[in-house]
């Protein structure tokens, strides 16, 4: 699909002006496609990698679950090509509220479908105990146990979404080169941001899991304020030029188009924390189910022991 070519003049390119901005139909939506060459490159990549640990694992005499690999598959990278080649990924250098949400999609609901193939699972069955050793090594390690905390995805996306009040969005979606990037960087950060997440690779204690309960609720708030600020801002926030050419009659007017990138960043950001929820209270069951086998295996004089010791640091 070609781009479209913007013009400096304010406006002066639009051929007439749209009192009732529309959204695309669906028909729009489902046909209109284009290849990203670099999103295809990391599709095969991603696909062989994980079918090469699958082949490894069965030529061990070990069976990987059929549903994980459909999982990863059909779900994980089916929906990176369906956001990387279908409107989104087609229409993001014209359209703000595409560009937004490709993003959007690729930094959270893309890499949280991949997590349901399990990939850190299948690379420490398939690596041996050497490359299991390494594998857990890397998800302990300081940066991923940073990452990994439940109270840093919500803090980094909104950092992110306030990239899109600025100038460098209009930078962003009209550069080859950033639309590339965009299409590779992304999912591999949302991917550092989930998969430690969702592998509970490390133990939290109970006084952090009360904190990231804590920084997740109040991140409820922060998400919702790059789309808040996009939906109720009547004036363009990123001072791009207006497309010259013929658009097609349910194309946006700029202020509309804004809009709609507010509403669906919004809608994204918070569904985007939802999971993180779900996740701290496992973690906090996962802990609370510990702790208790922790003192069941105590014995009586053990047991009355940390409790005295308990009553002196009261006191």
């Amino acid at each position: 699909m070609q781009r479209r070519h913007r013009s400096a003049g304010g406006g002066c390119g639009r051929p007439e002006i749209r009192t009732e901005p529309t959204t695309p139909p669906l028909a729009v939506l489902l046909s209109t496609w284009s290849l990203d060459p670099a999103a295809a490159a990391v599709l095969v990549a991603a696909a062989a990698l994980y079918l090469g640990g699958v082949a490894r694992l069965r030529h061990r005499g070990h069976r990987w679950p059929a549903r994980l690999t459909g999982a990863y598959l059909l779900l994980g990278l089916g929906s990176y090509a369906v956001v990387s080649f279908g409107f989104l990924g087609a229409e993001s250098t014209d359209l703000r509220w595409a560009f937004t949400t490709r993003i959007a999609l690729l930094l959270f609901v893309v890499p949280a479908l991949i997590s349901l193939g399990r990939p850190v699972a299948l690379a420490r069955a398939a690596l041996g105990p050497a490359g299991r050793r390494r594998t857990d090594r890397i998800m302990r390690s300081r940066p991923v146990r940073v990452v990994g905390s439940a109270a840093f995805a919500p803090v980094f996306a909104c950092a992110v979404f306030l990239v899109f009040l600025t100038p460098v969005a209009a930078i962003l979606r009209d550069s080859p080169c950033s639309e590339w990037t965009i299409s590779v960087v992304t999912p591999l950060a949302g991917l550092l941001l989930v998969l430690p997440i969702a592998a509970h690779s490390v133990l939290r204690t109970g006084f952090f899991v009360t904190v990231e309960f804590l920084l997740a609720f109040v991140e409820l708030v922060l998400d919702a304020i790059p789309g808040l600020l996009l939906r109720l801002n009547d004036g363009i926030l990123d001072h791009a030029p207006a497309i010259a050419g013929r658009l097609p009659i349910w194309f946006p007017t700029p202020l509309h188009d804004q809009h709609l990138s507010g509403d669906l960043l919004w809608f994204i950001a918070e569904l985007a924390d939802v999971p993180v929820l779900v996740i701290l209270f496992v973690r906090w069951m996962r802990l609370d189910r510990h702790e208790s086998r922790r003192l069941d295996d105590l014995s009586d004089e053990e047991m009355a022991e940390l409790t005295r010791r308990h009553l002196q640091g009261r006191s």
